[in-house]
């Protein structure tokens, strides 16, 4: 084999190679951008139902909320993902949840203010953003 052999040889695995990683980065990219496209949907969703259930949706929320749902169906069996979430805590699937709680605040302690005051302080408001015309106490 002549040296003009080997170098045609070595040329041809270094262009397959190339087209090769080529591939890899585009696929790669591409599921990114489908990472991300279904990030933008879910929190659409999620904010399209929070504000249904807050009593805060327009007349058609409810219409928007199913299109989203549709948009994110396609979008998962298009892209070959599974964007339900899954749970992170270990113990959530197993009897009884997750880990034992105590007390009725689940083991968290009462929130404090200045002087042991009770959190928000008495005579605050508790809606946000506040109500026109009211003002809140630091």
């Amino acid at each position: 084999m002549g040296l003009m052999d080997k170098v045609k040889a070595q040329a041809t695995v270094l262009a397959q190679k190339t087209q090769e990683t080529a591939r890899e980065g585009k696929a790669k990219f591409d599921q990114v951008q489908a990472t991300r496209r279904a990030d933008a949907m879910l929190r659409n969703l999620g904010a399209l139902v929070y504000a249904d259930r807050t009593g805060r949706g327009t007349p058609d929320t409810q219409a928007q909320i199913d299109r989203l749902i549709a948009d994110i169906s396609a979008h998962e069996a298009a892209n070959g993902i599974n964007l339900a979430a899954e749970p992170t805590d270990p113990h959530a699937g197993q009897p009884g949840g997750g880990p034992p709680q105590s007390g009725p605040t689940g083991g968290v302690p009462p929130q404090a203010g200045p002087a042991g005051e009770g959190f928000p302080p008495s005579g605050s408001s508790t809606s946000f953003p506040p109500e026109a015309g009211t003002t809140t106490q630091v």
